[in-house]
């Protein structure tokens, strides 16, 4: 009889094997671009600053702070790999969400429990026994197991599977995204704080040149060339000067801080040697617009959640139909333990349950639609990160494409500012014109210089987050399948050197 009820659930769960109730998945589409309009060969005609990378270049690397080819920035970014807390707490979310996928598979296989008990029991003498009733103690001895097992016919347990293996996916999604804009971060500060070096060199060098200027005014005022006003004026100049050098500090400090908060270590213990910015734009291999798809990790897990919220709607469907489980209950029990464990102190039972609901006034009914909304939600939610990522590149496209004409301008008005300084101060000494004109021409080419180190350090920021919007170098093949999710060594993602 144990045999043909075992025959029977089988035979079923074979026919009923295809039931999955899930629609079937197919990755939304996305309207894409032939061609970024801001990479337009037309667009860079007149922009020498910043070059495309050549086709046979076109990958961005997993290390791509190494194009910018500076020993201290590829440091602090492998210590970011390392140590940074929220990478940390990205990568326990994943691991956390791969252990639910390993709890929703363990559902596809049988349940088995025990529970063995020796207990010693004795009747009162007060109460009325039957004749066949035994006196004094008596120990029982009772070695039982359960076992349960719930055959899929509906995918329930298969959708929550793969809806739970989805949100594992998009998991180590996030953990790249979180790695990739904290890196962004660090790179971006990194050169804010070498652009503020820059601008503290240029700023120490112009009070050294004041402090020169105001020397001279006090020789010609002591041979009474020059009146005291102009020697007030150049030390109002010099004073200025050095309290705009000053302040440079506060805005490096506070970089440093938070450079030592991505590398994980107390500001209080974190410092980085002075060194103005000398690094030029590298040239960065844009690709296409339909490779930024793949490329880009925050795209990837957007995409994930939606094959999750698909798995979903057959979780919910499966919901209309009966559940069968089949039960298994034997062992051994007695109240000898010379008997306990012999074949006639044996013990069974063996049979299928059926539950259905028949009545729940539209409770199922209502999932369903839930799950089919945030389906539509996550398709939205897919939808428009692709837009956002399209619209980061075309932005920093064009950042770069500008600045690179600005800052040849800019660099064309310092030439100017210095002539024109040198034309005054020659005036000056001439005796032609006041020394308001020397502090003029002084304070337009201080303006212009320290525009144009602005410029280069933006340069260097926008070249950062353009390869941010690209992916920086990340592919979703390096997501983990759901075969690996499930395995004892299941990798963590890391980027791929």
């Amino acid at each position: 009889m144990y045999f043909k009820i075992m025959a029977a659930t089988l035979i079923g769960l074979i026919l009923l094997k295809g039931c999955d109730k899930a629609p079937k998945y197919k990755q939304p589409p996305v309207e894409t671009p032939l061609s970024y309009k801001e990479a337009a060969p037309e667009e860079f005609k007149e922009t020498e600053g910043w070059k495309f990378a050549r086709p046979k270049d076109d990958v961005i690397r997993g290390k791509w702070w190494e194009m910018f080819d500076e020993a201290q920035l590829n440091a602090l970014e492998e210590r970011v790999n390392i140590s940074n807390q929220n990478i940390a707490l990205a990568e326990a979310n994943f691991r956390s969400a791969r252990a639910l996928v390993k709890e929703a598979r363990s559902q596809l296989y049988p349940t088995v429990t025990t529970n063995p008990s020796v207990t010693n029991s004795r009747q009162s003498s007060r109460q009325s026994q039957s004749a066949v009733a035994p006196k004094g103690a008596v120990t029982d001895y009772s070695l039982p197991f359960d076992a349960s097992w719930e055959p899929d016919f509906w995918h329930r347990i298969r959708n929550t599977v793969s809806a739970n293996a989805s949100e594992a996916q998009a998991t180590a999604a996030d953990l790249e995204n979180t790695r990739l804009s904290v890196q962004a971060e660090l790179a971006a500060d990194y050169y804010q704080l070498r652009g503020l070096d820059a601008q503290k060199q240029l700023s120490d060098s112009t009070v050294a040149a004041y402090e020169q200027a105001l020397d001279l005014t006090k020789v010609r005022f002591q041979t009474g060339i020059t009146s005291d006003e102009d020697v007030a004026q150049a030390e109002t100049q010099l004073e200025t000067a050095r309290a705009q050098a000053t302040d440079i500090g506060i805005q490096r400090a506070q970089l440093e801080h938070a450079i030592a908060l991505l590398t994980g270590q107390p500001a209080s213990t974190f410092s980085i040697p002075f060194e103005p910015l000398k690094a030029e734009p590298p040239a960065i291999p844009v690709g296409l617009p339909s490779q930024l798809l793949e490329r880009r990790p925050d795209i990837a897990a957007a995409e994930r959640r939606v094959a999750e919220a698909n798995a979903q709607i057959g979780v919910t469907k499966a919901a209309f139909f009966p559940s069968v489980t089949l039960g298994i209950s034997g062992g051994f029990s007695a109240s000898s333990i010379a008997s306990w464990l012999s074949w006639p102190a044996r013990f069974w039972s063996v049979g299928p349950a059926l539950a259905q609901t028949l009545f729940d006034k539209g409770k199922r009914k209502a999932a369903t639609e839930q799950a089919r909304a945030a389906y539509d939600g996550t398709v939205a939610a897919y939808r428009q990160t692709a837009l956002t990522a399209f619209q980061e590149v075309e932005d920093n496209l064009a950042a770069l494409r500008i600045l690179a004409v600005e800052a040849q301008q800019q660099d064309a008005a310092i030439k100017s500012s210095e002539r024109s300084l040198a034309l005054a101060t020659e005036r000056y000494k001439a005796g032609i014109d006041s020394y308001l004109s020397v502090i003029t021409a002084q304070t337009t080419l201080l303006t212009n210089q320290r525009t144009a180190l602005n410029l280069r350090a933006q340069q260097m920021t926008a070249s950062v987050q353009l390869i941010k919007a690209l992916g920086g170098g990340w592919n979703a093949s390096e997501l983990p399948t759901p075969k690996q999710l499930v395995t004892k060594t299941a990798p963590t993602p890391t980027l791929t050197p």
